[in-house]
Parts: C-alpha cells; structure tokens; sequence
C-alpha cells in the first residue's frame, strides 16, 4: 500500500445458528475465512441480520454469508451484490431468509441512518435443513470449502 493509499474497512460476517443445522453454514465459513486470511477486516459470526447494525457502519465491502431457501439444489453457492436500491441484480436468484428480518431488511435500516457499508456482497448457501439439531447436512458440509474460498477471493486474499 503506498503512503497515500487509505486501507479500505472490510466486514465479513457469518449470519446463522449452528443449533439449527444448515443454518451453521454462515458461522463456519466465518471461522474459516479468520483462521485462514488474519488481519484482513472484522471477520467472525453473528446470528442475525441486524446484528450488523453497529458492525458494519461505514464500511467500504460487507461479505455476508448467510445460508438460504431459494429452490437451487442443496449446497449451491453463489455470490450476490445487493444493489443501490436493496436488490439482487437481475437475474439473481430470489431467497427466503431463516431470520426474522432479513439481510436486505437490515441493509435499509443501515442506509436511513446512514452507516450502511459502501459495497454488500452475499455469499449465498442453499440449505436444505433448518430444524433443532447440531451439524451441518452433507450437501452444505461440502459447500463451506467452496463459499470459504469465494470470500478470499472476494478479499484479495490467497489463502
């Protein structure tokens, strides 16, 4: 970085609970990401949307990995850059969020009090189990190396 570069505040946040199966998804990958590219922002789990209020204000990239419902087969990844207007872009798959208020929703939140981070991207995981119980289904087991290596991606980070 040279002397007159400003280091950049990145947010990657794991989004679920590891006591509802699939839904641990988001927490693992958070962990990997940590264990794996030290230094690189505020990296750790949370377990709900808005539980990035306060976190994430004012950051320049929010990563987001989250698990969700969107009829893609279990153990899809794909990554979503929330638009200025709180949308996917066109073409991206719609989802249904396991949170009470979803990701989209606390981004707007974020934005009318101005702390919304600059750039949201979602690390999406189709889950496929979202019931009480520990462990994460077979199918979501082996997305979490995929998802992890799209946040590094995503950070410019080589792990």
């Amino acid at each position: 970085m040279s002397a007159g570069a400003a280091r950049r505040r990145v947010v990657v946040a794991g989004i679920g609970s590891e006591f509802r199966r699939d839904d641990g998804a988001g927490p693992a990958v958070a962990r990997r990401v940590a264990s794996s590219a030290r230094g690189t922002g505020d990296v750790g789990p949370v377990g709900e949307p808005l539980d990035l209020l306060g976190r994430w204000d004012d950051a320049d990239l929010a990563i987001v990995i989250d698990t969700v419902r969107s009829g893609a087969p279990a153990g899809a990844v794909t990554v979503i850059e929330i638009g200025e207007d709180g949308t996917p872009p066109e073409g991206g798959r719609p989802s249904t969020s396991t949170h009470g208020i979803g990701l989209v929703g606390a981004l707007r939140i974020a934005r009318a009090i101005g702390d919304a981070p600059s750039r949201v991207v979602i690390v999406a995981i189709e889950g496929s189990e979202f019931g009480p119980g520990v462990g994460l289904t077979p199918a979501v087991e082996a997305a979490v190396d995929e998802a992890t290596e799209r946040v590094i991606e995503l950070l410019g980070v080589t792990a």
